[in-house]
């Protein structure tokens, strides 16, 4: 063998040795991790002596003699691995000795059988024209792919992630052990280049391996090393593999500069080596290869769950009012200890105003903050956490940041941390110094920087729900204007039915009472509407026992000036219900007008009463023009839609509807085009009259005014 092929087994050897020192370090209760250590130590010893002994194109007698032992530990070590998939121990033991037995026992048969031939010469191993030593090896190499492959599919879901890589690992070395000795099978004797680039490749495994070592739980690796040796280390590698780079960059120059070869080589190596200089004292290279390295090579410094979870009870302990501000403050400051806080939130006029603070007093009047200064500009595009003490000893740092004047006559400001919303700016927090402070990194700003951004959301929500409140109180006034506009509207055509028959029946005493009645009963409900208007309270909340039939017969009395004339049925009476008298009898009135503009002349307009099963049902039954099922469904309770063009507001309907829920009730409607309509209104009745109503039909009375009405109706 070559210098190529010592160097090889070398780099193996040297590879699988440090695998087998790491795997002796932490917890030495695991099988799985004592069986790969003893495989990696077995490993090393075969390739160290390899490449030691081996001289010439061909391997060594001893190299031969302990490879069986080396591909005898691989194998005990995935029999270890797949043993775990039994759940019962002692089934798992007889497989693990039983397997273990055979394989130990064809070791011992391949191997007196590389003693026979050290002995006896190379010929001896030769039986009917096959090399019995590379076929033993190649059977070797099989029952290894075969455990793999059992290993693979045998796994459980959730252990694939880990296992796949031994699996790759450990199936690349049996399968170029395979490569090998069935070429040398084929061809009469081993591929000394193969045999070279055996160590290289066993040596390229041992990472895969060593993945799904730290993946797997049963024997991941219990290391620490310290964060400053592996800098070093990491700065003294990437130093080595520069300049290595370099060298070989500054051969081909030699190589290829013609007269100017060597003189461009000297050049190009000085450079290089001025280069790395400057590199190697760039603060900020190493910064940046500090954080590379703790974020990839380390535990964290937080215990994340944990911290997450205080800081989401912190925000989440009590209702999302005001004291949410303080919370989130507070949810910060607990990070580092810190003892106080203030919010700014971003407000009208394009500035940002301390809006709370958390054992922190700032001066709500004059700390602001205008949308366009360089603190604003700074947090919105980098969103990164402002150290007020590295800004004081170096603002280069943070470029063009001006902190504001005021913040000097915070006390004991110390961080401030942006609140980030939608790639928005919504506020940021000034905390307090903590009593013990320590030096901040990237994971601390991580931190702040992540909870800031969570901070903003709640705050937003916050901020939104108020905005809804406010929103449904406006939107309550406007509704409950807009329903007592539309009673006005019915008032004032009451009157203006008045107006309109004054000039013919001036003369008849009875109109001019019946007049001078209706004007009066219309003023005094304006009144009482422009009083629940000014109290900006409910009017559905004064509520008083109410006497439906005769309620309903003021109401037909009402609207019997408009045609067609309605008429009244009241089968049953006593029958009482809980309500505000004045809007009931709007909101039937309502229902009759409508029912009216829908009728003809010479239609039929009935409001029928009757009792069933403890509800007073109203109906209100016309022969008009009727609606389809699909304007009942989409438009008919749907408020401000309107088909009576300018005439109509469009609320009357859903009015109607939320009024007699509002007392309990359900609004039914019947409806056929061209055929009529009958609206009925079921409210239940005042529980100390249930059982003393006066009906002027039996029990199933009920069911009869069904019938009638599907009569009348066309149903």
């Amino acid at each position: 063998m070559d210098n190529i092929g010592v160097i090889s087994y070398a780099v193996g050897a040297v590879v699988f040795l440090v695998t087998a020192l790491v795997l002796m370090t932490g917890q030495r209760n695991r099988p799985h991790k004592t069986a790969l250590m003893l495989a990696s130590w077995v490993s090393a010893l075969w390739m160290g002596a390899t490449a030691v002994t081996t001289h010439g194109d061909k391997p060594a007698i001893l190299s031969y003699l302990l490879e069986p032992l080396r591909d005898l530990f691989l194998l005990v070590f995935v029999v270890r691995v797949l043993s775990a998939a039994y759940t019962d121990v002692k089934e798992s033991s007889a497989y693990f000795r039983r397997t273990v037995s055979m394989l130990s026992g064809f070791t011992l048969l391949l191997t007196t059988l590389v003693m026979y031939r050290g002995v006896s010469g190379s010929a001896s191993t030769v039986f009917a024209g096959i090399d019995l030593l590379p076929a033993g090896f190649l059977v070797m190499a099989v029952v290894g792919l075969a455990l793999v492959e059992q290993l693979i599919r045998n796994a459980r879901p959730e252990s694939r992630r880990s296992v796949k890589y031994l699996c790759i690992g450990l199936g690349a070395i049996f399968a170029y052990d395979f490569y090998l000795y069935s070429h040398a099978l084929l061809f009469g004797g081993v591929d000394p280049l193969l045999w070279e680039a055996r160590g290289f490749i066993n040596a390229i495994v041992v990472p895969v391996i060593g993945v799904a070592a730290v993946r797997d739980p049963q024997w991941s690796l219990d290391i620490f090393v310290s964060r400053r040796v592996v800098f070093h280390t990491a700065a003294l590698l990437g130093s080595g593999l520069y300049l290595l780079a370099m060298g070989v960059g500054g051969y081909f120059i030699q190589q290829y500069g013609g007269t100017w070869g060597t003189v461009a080589q000297v050049i190009f190596l000085f450079g290089a080596v001025l280069m790395l200089m400057v590199l190697l004292f760039s603060g900020q290279l190493r910064a940046r290869l500090r954080v590379f390295i703790n974020k990839h090579f380390f535990h964290y410094k937080f215990e994340y769950r944990e911290e997450w979870l205080r800081f989401i009870y912190t925000l989440t302990s009590s209702e999302p009012d005001e004291k949410l501000r303080e919370r989130t403050i507070k949810a910060l400051a607990e990070v580092h200890e810190c003892p106080g806080g203030a919010l700014w939130l971003y407000r009208e006029a394009g500035q940002y105003r301390p809006v709370a603070n958390w054992q922190m007093s700032v001066d709500n009047n004059d700390m602001m903050v205008g949308g366009d200064s360089t603190l604003v500009h700074y947090m919105r595009d980098q969103e990164w956490i402002i150290n007020c003490e590295e800004y004081r000893l170096s603002p280069h740092t943070y470029k063009d940041l001006q902190l504001p004047a005021w913040l000097d006559r915070v006390e004991d400001a110390w961080l401030i941390v942006p609140l980030i919303f939608h790639d928005r700016l919504s506020g940021f927090i000034v905390l307090a110094r903590p009593q013990m402070t320590h030096s901040m990194n990237w994971e601390d700003y991580d931190l702040l920087r992540i909870m800031g951004r969570q901070s903003a959301a709640h705050l937003a929500q916050l901020d939104a729900a108020q905005a809804l409140s406010q929103a449904r109180q406006f939107e309550a006034c406007s509704r409950l204007s807009a329903y007592v506009m539309h009673d006005l509207k019915n008032l004032i055509a009451q009157l203006s039915l008045v107006v309109s028959n004054a000039a013919r029946h001036k003369n008849n005493p009875q109109f001019m009472e019946d007049a001078i009645q209706t004007v009066e009963n219309s003023v005094d409900k304006m009144n009482r509407l422009l009083t629940q208007l000014r109290a900006a309270r409910d009017p559905q909340e004064n509520l008083a026992l109410v006497d439906v039939c005769e309620t309903l017969g003021g109401v037909v009395k009402m609207m019997s000036a408009g045609k067609p004339l309605p008429k009244l049925d009241c089968q049953a009476t006593g029958l009482q219900i809980q309500s505000d008298q004045d809007r009931f009898g709007a909101v039937i009135g309502h229902v009759v007008r409508n029912a009216q503009d829908a009728t003809p002349d010479d239609g039929m307009v009935i409001v029928r009463l009757f009792k069933q099963n403890d509800y007073a049902v109203i109906e209100v039954q016309d022969t008009g023009e009727g609606m389809d099922e699909t304007f009942i469904r989409d438009r008919l309770f749907k408020p401000f839609d309107t088909t009576k063009g300018k005439s109509g507001m469009g609320i009357g309907v859903y009015e109607t509807r939320e009024f007699i829920r509002s007392l309990a009730g359900e609004v039914e409607v019947l409806s056929r085009v061209n055929e009529g309509t009958t609206f009925r209104l079921r409210i239940p009745i005042s529980e100390e009259l249930k059982n003393s109503v006066k009906s002027s039909d039996n029990s199933n009375s009920g069911r009869a005014d069904d019938h009638r009405l599907k009569e009348i109706a066309g149903y």
